[in-house]
């Protein structure tokens, strides 16, 4: 029972500690998404230049979708016109990074990996666009909407255990007609932030609140440092745990944060950071049939070298610079008032809440 507490205990640590600012996330999300029209990356992202791809990553930065919702928007692009590398770059940098991830990323880790985050993220997005471009595929095939609609679907299905449009743009959000005046796209922005996006990832982020609660709870002080170490292995050892695994941007941050805590260098977190939310097995399915098998193993290879060089580059700065992740990380309770974290606490657990029922309701 008592370890059974100290995981409770803990868990409700990290979540007081990150709900503020994954509300703040949610917030920025709702406004992105009732301004931003669809049309406007679409239209920015077609032909094979360098600077499709540059614009892909920097317009998926922001953006507040994991594995589930990049990949109808991804792919909705594609059949629009955007280049096979423009749509590969897209769908690094979206899920790697978004406005909700990189305010919880300062809210549990440090200032300088909120920046290193999203510049990492862009890094990779364009690395692998320019590769796809540069390698294409010997055929030219056409594009087929059946092929490219009916992995959507299914990722739907597998991912969340029900169909929901508010990854992509079958929704009525991406109708320019449904909500005209700016109060309208406003509330339509928040009711999607708050109500679809909690759907789609706020049981992914508790999840990972919860896996950060045992770490902390569970594993001792220095293990990884003992036991793992530093450098090139856990680099690697991160790699191999974060390909296979599903986990959105937001949620896989408190695990980081948890493993920093724990010994794990600032490298190695990058890693998890980088390749966990960007790959899944659902995601490397829908590449095959879509964008090919070329595209998606020039996808694959580009995550592992980028993780890994900019993992030696991050820790090698964090030495340079003198800064001790893991003072900073056991400092961040202090950023709000107590009981401004206990309030956004309880909000996000009854969203999440709400939407767990409403799903379950609704399905």
């Amino acid at each position: 029972m008592d370890i059974f507490t100290d995981i409770l205990k803990e868990s409700w640590n990290v979540l007081v500690e990150a709900g503020p600012y994954v509300l703040f996330g949610f917030f920025v999300a709702g406004l992105l998404k009732a301004f931003v029209p669809d049309s406007f990356m679409a239209k920015h992202l077609g032909g094979d230049s360098v600077g499709s791809v540059v614009k892909a990553s920097l317009i998926g930065v922001p953006l507040p979708l994991c594995s589930c919702g990049v990949l109808p928007a991804a792919l909705g692009l594609r059949r629009q016109g955007a280049s096979k590398g423009a749509t590969t770059a897209f769908m690094i940098s979206t899920p790697e990074t978004g406005v909700d991830s990189m305010a919880v990323t300062y809210a549990l880790i440090d200032p300088l990996m909120t920046v290193i985050r999203p510049v990492a993220a862009s890094i990779t997005a364009i690395f692998a666009g320019i590769l796809v471009n540069a390698f294409p595929e010997k055929k030219k095939e056409p594009l087929p909407l059946g092929v490219l609609m009916a992995p959507v679907e299914h990722v739907h299905e597998h991912e969340d255990g029900h169909q929901h449009g508010g990854c992509g743009c079958s929704d009525g959000h991406c109708d320019p007609n449904s909500n005209p005046t700016a109060y309208g796209k406003f509330v339509g922005g928040m009711q999607y932030a708050f109500g679809e996006m909690i759907q789609d990832i706020g049981r992914w982020l508790l999840v990972g609140v919860a896996i950060a609660g045992i770490i902390s709870a569970a594993m001792p002080a220095d293990a990884l440092n003992e036991y793992v170490g530093s450098g090139f292995l856990s680099y690697l050892l991160m790699l191999v745990v974060a390909l296979p695994l599903y986990v959105c941007a937001t949620a896989s941050t408190p695990i980081a944060a948890s493993l920093l805590l724990k010994g794990l260098s600032p490298g190695a977190a990058l890693v998890f950071l980088l390749a966990g939310p960007a790959t899944n097995g659902a995601t490397i399915t829908v590449m095959l049939k879509s964008l090919g098998k070329r595209a998606a193993g020039l996808y694959v290879l580009s995550i592992v070298i980028c993780s890994l060089g900019l993992a030696w580059a991050v820790d090698h700065l964090y030495v340079a610079l003198g800064l001790d992740i893991r003072a900073v990380v056991s400092e961040v309770t202090e950023a709000l008032p107590h009981w401004v974290g206990v309030g956004s606490g309880l909000v996000l657990l009854f969203l999440v809440g709400r939407s767990f029922i409403g799903s379950r309701s609704g399905g």
